[in-house]
């Protein structure tokens, strides 16, 4: 059985990284937790949203980018990832291996029948979204 603690966090896609940060600051009161670089670049930020719990917003310009679906996917923060993968894995359902992420929280993957992705999530205690500071990507 899977030990769910709640949702983590949901990403969604902009156009306009400093338009979409100044909304959620400026508009809606939640600031930067920290920010994702590649190429010494802001490419992405995660948007502290009290507790546990942010909207994780990545930069996508690409012609292939729908104006009505910007939702990439969610997040699910569990206690112990070793045994929901275990869990998934028993139900018939494929999940990626276990891996230590840039912002040092494990992460695994998996996709719904309807094929919406979602992350899983175990926290350490050097994860970025505790104690901050800015991640160089490596995927």
């Amino acid at each position: 059985m899977i030990k769910l603690r709640q949702l983590a966090h949901v990403c969604i896609f902009t156009r306009d990284l400093d338009k979409t940060r100044a909304f959620y600051r400026d508009v809606l009161g939640a600031d930067t937790q920290f920010s994702f670089l590649r190429d010494g670049k802001i490419f992405g930020f995660y948007v502290n949203c009290n507790g546990r719990t942010a909207i994780e917003v990545f930069e996508k310009s690409e012609t292939s980018y729908s104006e009505h679906n910007q939702i990439n996917h969610f997040c699910l923060e569990v206690e112990d990832m070793d045994d929901a993968i275990e869990h998934i894995r028993s139900k018939g359902v494929e999940i990626t291996n276990k891996r230590l992420a840039c912002d040092d929280t494990y992460q695994a993957w998996l996709r719904d029948p309807n094929d919406v992705r979602i992350e899983l999530f175990e926290y350490t205690d050097r994860s970025a979204q505790f104690i901050g500071g800015d991640r160089v990507a490596d995927w």
